[in-house]
């Protein structure tokens, strides 16, 4: 070993300590310290306020929003670590790390098996199928408003709100080609839409998913946010289109041909979703045991269409030759097979590390003691209603992933009713801006000078009463539930 290990480890702990002399107690305990008001305590919190803010400027700085929480989580745990070690009760904090690192595990493979299969309908063609059956219908303008509005709404709860928002933008930027108010209306009206169907489904976003793993709600149970979830996509929608103008884009031939197994892949995804339902209301197992059943199910699948590609692709050159067609024996030369390992590859890592980090850093500080002291402010007052509609209007500015979890970490004594009205503010709060939601931050890369954050903000006072409407809703028709 190495003879400079020992005074390494000394160092290093006697560096936290130093931050730490406020808070070291007289005595050791067997449970969590209270290090609110220590110094190790508030230099965390300058770390965690000093990362989000990178987070918050990731479009100024061109900054992938994973980095700045790594850094911090790390920060953040190793000064635990530290301190506890100094403590004598280093088994303390290694068992909350894990934990929270367990936490973190079972969603991260839920949404890499849910991206996974996102991704094979992708490269299997079936989105751009669905693009080009919309561009070559040659509908107006208004119907394209509210036809990729409502298809966002309906593909959201099963697809992740991100990807089917850009799927409707790319609809949206070819059909309306170079029009840029209409873009900018389609958009704002695409991430309100997406953003709404996604909160009534627990695979509509990450914080529904949260929620239902953390069993706060079961599965059927998400469904009494349907009502509200279409009032705040139908109130703003309702208004921005007296403002779409009259009119027809041109219609534009596109012809998307399918890749084998396309459909078979979307069965299988709906399988894999019923196997996680199944096993976690029938069984009580954890929703990602049925995930990666099911990715297992996709694997198998592909192993099939690599093994028939080659009987496959000799019928298509047959009737290709038989016919003429140069264009199609072109096509079927640069085929390849089907790799599942490559949508795995393509799944949004920086959304998952993100993650990883909120998570961690959360987690962390409310070890530390913060999130009781939140928990205190904003839910011992009795007025819990108004603490979860505050929380939506923060998901606009915050993310809603480090809100979600910190109330899930919190679990304040609360009604199902107010445990479905936190899921639906922090799932529609951040459509009130477009840097509010992945979705928005998305759309504005997409469609690039067409949508931006005036562009949304000027929408802000008519997205603010689709909120306040969908609220107001779920007060009254679940009023059972409070």
């Amino acid at each position: 070993m190495d003879h400079r290990s020992p005074w390494l480890q000394r160092s290093l702990l006697c560096l936290i300590a130093v931050l730490s002399l406020g808070a070291m107690p007289a005595h050791a305990q067997d449970a969590a310290l209270d290090l609110t008001r220590s110094s190790i305590g508030y230099v965390t919190l300058v770390v965690f306020t000093l990362a989000y803010l990178l987070v918050m400027l990731e479009e100024k700085l061109q900054l992938r929003k994973s980095k700045p929480v790594l850094v911090a989580a790390g920060i953040i745990w190793f000064m635990i670590g530290g301190y506890y070690t100094q403590a004598g009760m280093a088994e303390i904090s290694e068992a909350a790390f894990r934990e929270t690192l367990l936490e973190f595990a079972e969603l991260m493979l839920f949404l890499l098996v849910a991206m996974t299969y996102i991704n094979a309908m992708e490269e299997r063609r079936l989105f751009d199928g669905l693009r080009a059956w919309m561009v070559r219908k040659g509908f107006n303008y208004r119907t394209l408003f509210w036809l990729t509005g409502a298809l966002a709404f309906c593909i959201s709860p099963i697809a992740d709100n991100m990807t089917t928002a850009l799927l409707m933008c790319a609809v949206v930027v070819k059909v309306a080609d170079g029009h840029r108010s209409f873009i900018n209306l389609c958009c704002v009206n695409i991430v309100v839409a997406a953003n709404a169907g996604g909160a009534f489904s627990p695979f509509g976003d990450i914080t529904t998913l949260m929620v239902w793993q953390a069993q706060k709600i079961q599965f059927n149970e998400f469904f009494v946010l349907f009502l509200p979830s279409l009032v705040n996509f139908l109130v703003p929608a309702l208004v921005m289109s007296l403002f779409v103008e009259r009119g027809t884009p041109s219609a534009m031939n596109e012809e998307v041909e399918l890749k084998r197994g396309a459909f078979r892949i979307a069965l299988l995804f709906l399988v894999t979703i019923a196997l996680a339902i199944i096993g976690h209301s029938l069984l009580g197992l954890p929703p990602v045991l049925g995930m990666i059943t099911g990715l297992g199910l996709l694997q198998f699948f592909g192993y099939f269409l690599r093994k028939t590609l080659p009987s496959s692709l000799a019928r298509k050159r047959a009737r290709a030759e038989h016919n003429g067609d140069a264009e199609t024996l072109k096509r079927l030369g640069g085929v390849v097979p089907f790799n599942v390992f490559d949508p795995i590859a393509r799944a949004e890592w920086d959304t998952l590390l993100f993650f990883y980090g909120v998570v961690l850093c959360v987690g962390g500080l409310g070890f530390m003691g913060y999130l009781s002291l939140l928990s205190s402010a904003l839910y011992d007052g009795g007025n819990a209603t108004m603490a979860n509609v505050v929380l939506g209007l923060m998901s606009a500015v915050v993310d809603n992933i480090p809100i979600m979890f910190a109330v899930l970490t919190m679990s304040p004594e609360m009604s199902h009713g107010q445990w479905l009205l936190i899921t639906l503010t922090a799932g529609v709060g951040g459509s009130l801006l477009s840097i509010g939601s992945a979705a928005g931050v998305a759309l504005m890369g997409a469609a690039r000078g067409h949508y931006t954050f005036m562009g949304h903000l000027r929408w802000m006072p008519v997205l603010l009463l689709g909120y306040i409407a969908s609220v107001l809703v779920h007060l009254w028709i679940n009023a059972h539930l409070f």
